[in-house]
């Protein structure tokens, strides 16, 4: 669509009164014969994007022909202005932000022309409604206390498949200038999905904000528009890391480098689907007693019992939780469905001690592979390089 071509309003001349060409405001001709200057041709002012029903996800652009802005106002119709800076000798504004699908704008601009004369446009446009809307669901939540492996995490209703002018709109910030990357990952549900996650773990006490200013951004094709900002902050607690050590069927919470309780468990037996998995897994949920199906994670009916104290280390199903039917195995051999089992008492103060992302630091020798980056929080079990790799933009 054209952009909208507009005369400055009351136009003006400093140097002009309202007197006749030749005279001055008391009838008299100037000084040495001069006559007063003529009025100038105002400045013109054109405007993108213009009419009703323009295309959303572009920046608001203002440009001065024939003179320069000297101001510049954008409002939407909920009253919220449109910041933006000058460029080109200040011929040209841009705003910050992109124009939202479904929102109306008026632009006001002041101008100048070179020989002094000011005037003032006004225009309004209107930007089509979004024909579909994609949303997204995040992690940590507002004001969290979280473990020293916990990523932001965005996960996306629709499909992305413009990954990098999404992650353009994403800005993580941070109380120690921490240095992390975003990287794109498919997630366990099979959506689309990006986390931010440090080169090394967080430092305790690390406070993280993520601004997620998505409104008025297209997903890309079959995605939709983003109509809504995404805001979360959260601080990071204290370093605690879980070693699990399968082969040796021991857990030990380690904390500021302090072994605090080594705790006997079985892990996944071996030889097959009941293996566990190995690498760094983060926990994800605390979710206390729940049901547990072995037919839901693909075991047939293994298994469905109510499991105390478990806490999710995986989509896929595995867990650390209270197992006290397998207490003959605790200490000795691996022979669960796949999850770190403990006793009741071992479970229930272990469940007090630990938080959402805390990681899990996994080994042995007869597993069924490393936790991917999509399974949970698997982003530790890649190296930094291999990690920035994944965002859309290094």
């Amino acid at each position: 669509m054209a952009p909208v071509v507009l005369l400055s309003l009351a136009a003006s001349l400093t140097a002009c009164s309202s007197a006749a060409s030749g005279e001055t405001a008391d009838g008299k001709r100037p000084a040495g014969g001069e006559a007063s200057r003529a009025a100038a041709s105002p400045a013109t002012v054109t405007v993108t994007p213009s009419g009703k029903d323009a295309e959303a996800g572009r920046p608001v652009k203002v440009t001065a022909h024939g003179g320069t802005l000297t101001s510049v106002t954008v409002t939407d119709d909920r009253g919220r202005t449109l910041k933006g800076s000058l460029a080109s000798k200040g011929t040209v504004w841009v705003s910050d932000r992109k124009a939202v699908p479904g929102a109306s704008y008026t632009v006001t601009a002041a101008t100048r022309t070179e020989d002094g004369g000011t005037g003032r446009a006004e225009a309004a446009f209107s930007t089509a409604r979004a024909g579909k809307v994609n949303k997204t669901d995040w992690r940590p939540g507002a004001g969290a206390t979280v473990g020293v492996a916990q990523p932001v995490s965005l996960v996306f209703d629709n499909p992305v498949a413009n990954k990098a002018e999404v992650e353009r709109q994403l800005k993580v910030t941070t109380s120690n200038d921490t240095q992390g990357s975003w990287g794109w990952v498919r997630d366990w549900s099979g959506r689309d999905r990006v986390d931010w996650r440090p080169k090394t773990y967080w430092r305790p006490g690390t406070k993280v904000t993520l601004r997620a200013e998505l409104n008025g951004t297209d997903s890309g094709t079959g995605g939709g528009w983003f109509v809504r900002d995404y805001s979360t902050t959260f601080t990071i607690g204290a370093r605690q890391v879980v070693e699990v050590d399968l082969d040796k069927h021991r857990l030990t919470l380690v904390r500021d480098g302090e072994t605090v309780r080594e705790i006997p468990v079985s892990g996944g037996t071996p030889g097959g689907d009941k293996r566990s998995w190995r690498g760094t897994a983060v926990l994800m949920a605390k979710e206390g007693t729940i049901n547990m199906n072995s037919e839901t994670v693909g075991l047939g009916d293994a298994y469905d019992k109510m499991v105390d104290h478990s806490m999710r280390l995986t989509w896929s199903g595995m867990y650390a939780h209270a197992a006290p039917w397998n207490a003959k195995y605790l200490g000795v051999a691996n022979r669960s469905s796949g999850c770190v089992g403990m006793s009741d008492a071992d479970a229930a103060w272990f469940y007090r001690q630990v938080r959402v992302g805390d990681p899990f630091e996994i080994k042995g020798a007869d597993t069924k592979g490393t936790v991917e980056p999509g399974n949970g929080f698997g982003a530790w079990n890649l190296s930094w390089p291999k990690w920035r790799e994944r965002s859309a933009l290094d």
